[in-house]
């Protein structure tokens, strides 16, 4: 049986929870450590074509960017206690997951609704890729969302971009890395094409607001509540 979209999301929340709980716990050394973040890789590619969905089908963009924004600032703190074990930190990387995910759909958005040239739309998707560089999954998350619209309704293009940005996302980390074999792991987000083509119907799902509302509240949650068993326990 396929998952619609309700469900599809609370799985990639468990794969998540999975890849915090490695980094938290094992070395990316370990098989362990890599297992766990192969599982990982899941949830922020699936989450920026999510994103493409949520954009097309939601009836007040407005209001969506507003909350996308408005919890990326509630996770700043959770997010930079967890990832860097101090609070207020400004620079790359220090917004979060939802952040990004706020980007991409401005970035959708001035894409489908502003009536300028081309070339122009071009430089507003670099400038939001760098804008995404304050968060998690930056520019590469911009990127699967925005292609995860603009092929919308032709999967073969939708996928082969999908794919090479992704190959462009793991040969960065590759080098990024002092023993390249530690980015394996990112292999995981290959797993991305074949989740959604052979596990996700493309329905909605339920509409009751707590769906909506405990994908947002549960991200800066999890992380703060990690942070205080890190500090406190481990």
């Amino acid at each position: 049986m396929k998952l619609n979209r309700v469900q599809l999301k609370y799985l990639l929340i468990i794969a998540m929870v999975i890849d915090h709980i490695a980094w938290m716990l094992f070395s990316k050394s370990t098989l362990t450590g890599q297992g766990m973040h192969f599982v990982g890789r899941l949830t922020g590619p699936a989450m920026s074509l999510l994103l493409a969905d949520g954009y097309i089908y939601t009836k007040n963009k407005v209001k969506y960017a507003i909350r996308l924004f408005a919890f990326a600032l509630i996770s700043w703190a959770p997010y930079c206690l967890f990832d860097y074990n101090t609070f207020p930190y400004y620079g790359i990387g220090c917004l979060g997951m939802i952040w990004t995910l706020f980007c991409g759909f401005v970035n959708l958005w001035m894409w489908d609704k502003l009536k300028i040239n081309k070339v122009i739309k071009i430089i507003i998707v670099i400038l939001m890729c760098a804008l995404s560089l304050l968060g998690d999954w930056c520019i590469f998350s911009v990127l699967w969302s925005y292609y995860a619209f603009l092929y919308h309704d032709k999967p073969r293009k939708k996928w082969t971009a999908f794919v090479c940005v992704s190959i462009a996302m793991c040969i960065l980390s590759t080098f990024m890395q002092n023993v390249w074999w530690q980015s394996a792991f990112q292999l995981g987000v290959f797993m991305v094409p074949f989740l959604f083509t052979y596990c996700y119907n493309g329905k909605g799902g339920s509409k009751a607001a707590f769906h909506k509302w405990f994908f947002y509240v549960f991200y800066p949650a999890h992380l703060f509540i990690l942070y205080l068993i890190r500090v406190n326990f481990l």
